[in-house]
Order: C-alpha cells, then sequence, then structure tokens
C-alpha cells in the first residue's frame, strides 16, 4: 500500500511574498509506507451462516488505523463481494471508527451473490468463500481524495442445508421514547423494536438496551409487526416503575428515573420485568491492576459495542485471564466457558495468549449470543 504525503508548491507573486491567486494548487505525491492499511483482527476458520440468526454479529471486523500526515479526520469503509469487485458507493460501514461488526444476513447476501444456496432440490454448493476489504479516505465533496486499501480477506461460509437450521430463539421487542438519541432507528416504532430472546420453551426474555435520554418510557411488544398486545408497567401513571407487568398499561419508566444502559429481563408469563443499570468494565491478572480493581470500558453507541484499549500480559485460561464484569462487582459477570468464542453468565475467565498492547470489545446487542474480541495491535 501507500502512504501520501502532500507537496504544496505555492504560485509566489512578483509583487511580494504575501500575495497569491485563484490559481494556487497543491499535488499528492505518493511516498511508500511499509505499514499501510490492513486488517488485524483475525477470522474464523469457516461461518455457518444460519437465516435464524440474520440480525446476529456474525464478525466485528477490526483495522489499523491510518495516517495520512493531514489535520483531518481519516474516514473507513468497510466493504464485502463475492467476486473481487467492492463497491464503495454502497459499503457494509462508513465511519471514522477502525471496526465495523457483519451481520450474519449481511454474509448471506453476499453467499447469494457467489451462487451458494441451502435448498437440498438445487445443484447450486452450500458452501464457498466471501471477501471483505477496507478502504481509507480523506477528502472528498468535489476535492482531492486520498484513498488506500487494505488486502482483501477471503472467508470461507457454510449455509446449513434448510431442514438442519435450528430454530430461532423467541422474541419480545422494546420501543419508547428514547430510540434515535440512543443509536437505534425511530422513537415509538413497533417494526423498529429492540430485541429480547427467551430460551427455547421459555418467557424469561433478555437483552440489553442503551436509554440515552431523561426519563426514558417504553413498552414491551409481542411482536415488531404492531401494538396488538402490547404491554406497560401496572402503576398508575406514565413513567412507572413497578416491576409488574400489565397489558396494556402504563409507558414504564427506570428504576430511578434516569437513563443509562440496561439489562432489561421480561416475563409476559409471570407478569415481571426489570431493569439493572450497567457500567462494563474488565477485572484480572492479565490487566495492570489485576484481580483488585477494574479498568473501566467505555460505551459506543453508533457500533453498540464496549470498548477498551490496554496492555495485558500473556494468562492462561480458565485459572487466569480477564472476565468482564458490570459495576465494579461480581453479581454480574461475563465469561467464555470452554474457550469456545460463546460467552455466559458466570463463564470462566478469558486467556490471553500473549504479552501487548490489545484493543478489546464487549458485544452485549445480541440478546443471549453476547461476544467479544481480543485483537492486539
Amino acid at each position: 500500500m501507500k502512504k501520501l504525503s502532500f507537496l504544496l508548491f505555492a504560485l509566489i507573486g512578483l509583487t511580494g511574498l504575501n500575495s497569491c491567486t485563484e490559481d494556487d494548487s497543491f499535488t499528492f505525491v505518493a511516498k511508500p509506507d511499509p505499514a499501510g492499511l490492513a486488517f488485524t483482527s483475525a477470522t474464523a476458520d469457516n461461518y455457518d451462516l444460519k437465516a435464524s440468526n440474520g440480525a446476529s454479529l456474525a464478525e466485528r471486523f477490526v483495522w489499523n488505523p491510518v495516517d495520512f500526515d493531514v489535520q483531518t479526520p481519516v474516514n473507513y469503509q468497510l466493504a464485502g463481494s463475492a467476486d473481487m469487485t467492492f463497491d464503495y458507493s454502497d459499503p457494509i460501514f462508513g465511519g471514522e471508527v477502525t471496526n465495523a461488526g457483519v451481520t450474519v444476513s449481511e454474509m448471506l447476501s453476499l453467499a447469494a451473490d457467489a451462487g451458494l444456496d441451502n435448498d437440498p432440490e438445487t445443484e447450486a454448493p452450500n458452501t464457498g468463500t466471501i471477501n471483505f476489504q477496507v478502504r481509507a479516505y480523506v477528502g472528498g465533496d468535489g476535492g482531492n481524495v486520498v484513498e488506500q486499501f487494505s488486502d482483501v480477506i477471503t472467508v470461507n461460509v457454510t449455509l446449513p442445508e434448510a431442514e438442519d437450521e435450528e430454530p430461532e430463539l423467541p422474541k419480545i421487542y422494546v420501543t419508547g421514547s428514547f430510540p434515535e438519541d440512543s443509536g437505534y432507528a425511530a422513537n415509538w416504532s413497533p417494526e423498529n423494536g429492540i430485541p429480547l430472546a427467551a430460551e427455547m420453551g421459555n418467557t424469561n426474555y433478555e437483552g440489553f438496551i442503551y436509554m440515552n435520554v431523561d426519563q426514558p418510557m417504553y413498552k414491551f411488544l409481542p411482536t415488531n409487526e404492531g401494538w396488538d398486545g402490547n404491554y406497560g408497567d401496572a402503576g398508575a401513571a406514565d413513567g412507572d416503575y413497578t416491576e409488574v407487568l400489565a397489558a396494556p398499561g402504563v409507558n414504564a419508566g427506570t428504576p430511578d428515573g434516569t437513563g443509562g444502559y440496561y439489562l432489561v429481563k421480561a416475563d409476559p408469563e409471570a407478569l415481571t420485568y426489570s431493569l439493572t443499570k450497567t457500567s462494563w468494565g474488565i477485572i484480572g491478572n492479565a490487566t495492570p491492576t489485576g484481580w483488585d480493581s477494574d479498568t473501566d470500558m467505555t460505551y459506543d453507541a453508533e457500533n453498540k459495542i464496549w470498548t477498551l484499549t490496554l496492555d495485558l500480559t500473556a494468562q492462561v485460561a480458565p485459572d487466569n485471564g480477564i472476565k468482564f464484569r458490570a459495576n465494579d462487582a461480581w453479581d454480574l459477570n461475563i465469561g467464555d466457558s470452554g474457550a469456545d468464542g460463546t460467552m455466559e453468565f458466570g463463564g470462566d475467565n478469558i486467556g490471553v495468549p500473549e504479552d501487548g498492547n490489545y484493543t478489546i470489545t464487549l458485544d452485549l446487542s445480541n440478546p443471549r449470543m453476547y461476544t467479544y474480541t481480543l485483537t492486539k495491535n
């Protein structure tokens, strides 16, 4: 890849050093950059793309920041392709951060472009490859554009045969006065409801929701198709928080009437619900403060993840490593039992493969399908 430097050639008027004309211009001159733009996160050996998990995160790609030697923000785009032709007019992601999540549905769309099919009655293959690339650029909007492109990552994908797909977890949905200010879609919109998921055969729905407004109000919906059968609080006035559901009930509130990042639980059969405000960090003997205190993470509302960059030391799980926990206490903690990438409340410690500076993410946006990344910088 190339690192681009600017050489400014000013046209100096004969009348003095302070004069200039409309013909002044600058030229971009490319110089080698041994680092360049590159993906820094590892990918899985294979991605099993089940349509029932379409809204779930399939992968979070991470790449290094690029320095164009200019005092302007660098923009990044992540694009996918079935045939190595990347359309950056319609990327999967665009923004100034150096990571982006790709959902199962987005990978399935690329798999369809690649001619893959999970119908056992067709001759189309159900396994194949799709590709991803990152673009970094400055400029635009009619001006000069300077850009870099990463090498292409090619990943293997499998579409399980239709009859082999696992059933989707049952869900209910939450909408209210907070989504627009919290990184979601429109307020009071059933079709854009935020899902809570239950275990198969149960009504113990849960999920994490960011409510970034003063005095949030909301309702629970049995589907994201309309208001029929909605549940609210059993109290007398909007904003009440009694932890008792009623149909339809008043608009529910939060425990202290304030916004925040909440673990939301609801059981429409038992007519109960609860909200627990959380702020997340990591703890463990791989961190500078050991098991004595947490290192706080920061919530990224645009990408719906908690993030932290920190020096870690190599530790072997399950006896050592790190864990995620909320509110500087052990009441609510998440680990990875079996080191299989599946996170569980109260799970095992997460190992660190080697000493180094890491970017750590915690993604709680998919109910009951919580994930994390540990990427060495």
